[in-house]
């Protein structure tokens, strides 16, 4: 009877079982991937059970891993609160970019926060564009922010970890009394002669801007052109309604007064949401925050794609881990 196991063991196994992934278990873990299939097979012996199915393709729990998943869990939890209770001071507040008070970072945000003990501080800013965080997250400024990791230059992703969380379905935003705002959802094709604001002339948020220009070429849409970084919700929504912009956006989205937002289709759009912070960072917060994502994204299927048709970069399809079968571009 196994009555001493190491929680070691027990945090390699979960780290498996939640990533279904070697590779992505060994990097969240810190630890070489050799190390990391050893100790799932030590726990393996210990228990005397098989707890994955494993070949070429994917990882899949068997019966007595899904079995022992809770109880590790509730192992591993209670560990990291012995270990709290006797540490010398708290944590210090970890400081995460969620962009805007609504969507995928802010929502990954808000469940982290109640994962935590109160000593530990979340700490938002909303400050959009993974562009213009990565300063600040390779200064120590900032610890984590979310946005698509593929749109960064190749040097800007030196030093710094990625998590795919999200692939988000785009929209549209359009004035009210626009004519293609009376539709449930938008054909891409319906787009064509139409100019949307995609925060072009916004230095921060360059790998949107990017991402907005692979998606509208040779598609006749064109860009709205160069605007000053707009900062803040209230200050966004007087400068669109005053311009009256129609404005390329995702699916959860600020609500903008006399404005309707509508989703793209025939294909869907994808927006790639990653989350990013240093190489090297500790911290019960980034815990927090890489586990809310992982349920969030199982529970809501945040990385399934659209089965009747998606469009997405392939360098993006590639940062995200999923097929590039279906991907545009390079």
């Amino acid at each position: 009877m196994p009555y001493a196991i190491d929680p070691r063991l027990l945090r390699a196994f979960t780290a498996v079982a939640e990533e279904l992934h070697f590779t992505r278990a060994a990097a969240r873990l810190y630890v070489a991937q050799q190390a990391l299939s050893r100790d799932v097979r030590r726990l393996e012996r210990e228990l005397g059970a098989q707890l994955f199915v494993r070949n070429t393709r994917q990882v899949a729990l068997t019966a007595e891993g899904e079995r022992l998943l809770p109880y590790a869990r509730r192992v591993l939890a209670a560990h990291e609160e012995l270990a709290a209770a006797f540490r010398a001071e708290p944590a210090r507040p970890l400081v995460v970019d969620v962009g805007a008070p609504v969507g995928t970072a802010y929502r990954v945000l808000t469940e982290a926060r109640r994962r935590v003990a109160d000593s530990c501080e979340l700490v938002a800013r909303f400050h959009s564009g993974l562009t213009g965080a990565v300063a600040a997250l390779a200064a120590g400024r900032l610890d984590v922010s979310f946005g698509r990791f593929a749109g960064l230059p190749s040097p800007a992703r030196t030093g710094l970890v990625h998590r795919p969380v999200r692939l988000e379905p785009m929209a549209v935003l359009l004035r009210a009394d626009h004519p293609l705002a009376g539709a449930a959802a938008v054909p891409l094709g319906r787009l064509a002669g139409e100019t949307l604001y995609a925060a072009a002339g916004n230095p921060h948020t360059a790998e949107w801007t990017d991402l907005a220009a692979r998606l509208f070429a040779g598609r006749g849409i064109a860009m709205a052109e160069p605007f000053p970084e707009i900062e803040g919700a209230e200050e966004f929504v007087r400068v669109v309604r005053k311009r009256g912009w129609s404005v390329l956006a995702s699916t959860e989205f600020i609500e903008v007064p006399g404005m309707v937002l509508r989703p793209v289709v025939d294909p869907v759009p994808l927006s790639p949401v990653g989350m990013v912070w240093r190489r090297g960072l500790r911290h019960p917060g980034l815990d927090a925050l890489r586990a809310a994502a992982r349920e969030l994204g199982a529970r809501e299927g945040w990385l399934t794609l659209p089965g009747d048709g998606w469009w997405l970069p392939a360098a993006d399809a590639a940062a995200m881990d999923v097929s590039a079968a279906g991907a545009e571009g390079p």
